[in-house]
């Protein structure tokens, strides 16, 4: 394993750290574990009030990414204007996959499952279940956007608000 890869991220970035999504990292710190060394990321999630200590070495393993292009995020703007794809697999299986891609921390697989839960108004109602993976998907998606764009959530909130109000019902 190369050295250089270890540097990829450096305090300050913005990352995306697949299960809790977009975060900062504050610090590069050495803590000994069980007689170890080992080099930490101290990543802070502010809105969740968290933070994170990843072992540097691990942290392109476990998925942990810079964040993603303004190319990926007109893509995922592209997805969300998409139509919505609603398998006919059971709810408690389609929930579970669409857990799965949000956890993933791929932006285009956010996208998806904000596209395919979303309810324009006059929609059926969605149940509970429904509702918080569509609201964590949309968080997800939404602080991204932000963060590639400079930080500001409520304008990201309404881009994204725009693009899914032009969607084909």
């Amino acid at each position: 394993m190369t050295k250089t890869k270890k540097n990829e991220f450096r305090p300050n970035d913005y990352v995306v750290y697949p299960a809790h999504g977009v975060g900062q990292i504050m610090s590069i710190e050495e803590q000994e574990i069980a007689g170890l060394k080992l080099e930490l990321f101290v990543i802070s999630f502010e809105k969740d009030k968290m933070t994170l200590r990843v072992p540097t070495h691990k942290a392109t393993e476990i998925g942990m990414r810079s964040l993603s292009s303004p190319d990926v995020v007109s893509q995922a703007m592209k997805t969300l204007k998409g139509k919505a794809k609603v398998k006919r697999a059971m709810w408690s299986r389609r929930a579970q996959e669409y857990e799965q891609k949000i956890n993933s921390g791929d932006l285009i697989a956010i996208a998806e499952v904000v596209r395919d839960l979303h309810r324009a108004d006059d929609q059926r109602e969605q149940s509970y279940s429904e509702r918080q993976l569509y609201e964590a998907a949309l968080e997800r998606l939404t602080r991204e956007v932000a963060a590639v764009s400079g930080g500001d959530e409520v304008a990201a909130a309404r881009q994204v608000d725009e693009v899914l109000g032009l969607r084909a019902a």
